[in-house]
């Protein structure tokens, strides 16, 4: 089973996406900590190695290519990134968006990075409309667009857990013989 889990930064997709691999004993791989670790062996800063990769078009198409093999060769597996959903494409069995308000996001990321809230929420948009803009010339994805995904939650609305229970039960009350079609993913261009 491939499970993609999916959302701007600080939505909680990580957390998600680790409770979930727990919940149906998956392995967990988060697109996230593959981009941090390439920043920190270059010596960049997530936000210093986002904008190189605005000038720099192989660090998006590195990664991508990466998640998406990854998608197409392994199984039981719960694939987390921006655009897990999108680059699993028809690999995946159930694509799941996470959201939550901008502030929400912001201030879980000043948290996490120990940096002010305001400045966090600042530097997540710049990052947010970076990335959609070169998702949208690299690939033709409009990262806005929400139809391919099984379910959409604010996690600003529920606690991890509850947030774990709603795709748990998803997931476990899906029946093959009900199901009138998952959304496709089309007009997504793979040139990596």
């Amino acid at each position: 089973m491939l499970l993609t889990v999916s959302g701007p930064p600080g939505s909680g997709k990580s957390t998600t996406a680790e409770l979930l691999a727990d919940a149906f004993d998956l392995d967990h791989v988060s697109g996230g900590d593959i981009f941090r670790e390439l920043a920190d062996e270059r010596g960049y800063t997530p936000l210093e190695f986002n904008k190189l990769a605005e000038e720099n078009d192989e660090i998006d198409r590195d990664l991508d290519l990466r998640l998406r093999e990854i998608a197409i060769e392994e199984e039981d597996l719960v694939l987390e990134s921006r655009l897990a959903g999108w680059l699993a494409g028809e690999h995946a069995d159930f694509r799941f968006w996470l959201d939550a308000p901008a502030n929400v996001r912001g201030e879980r990321i000043a948290e996490r990075e120990e940096k002010d809230p305001a400045r966090a929420t600042e530097e997540t948009k710049a990052r947010e409309a970076s990335e959609a803009q070169r998702y949208q010339e690299y690939y033709g994805i409009d990262i806005r667009d929400l139809t391919i995904y099984d379910l959409s939650i604010n996690t600003a609305r529920w606690e991890p857990d509850a947030v774990l229970d709603m795709l748990v039960t998803a997931v476990g009350e899906y029946e093959a013989a009900g199901d009138e079609g998952k959304a496709p993913v089309t007009g997504v261009d793979y040139q990596f």
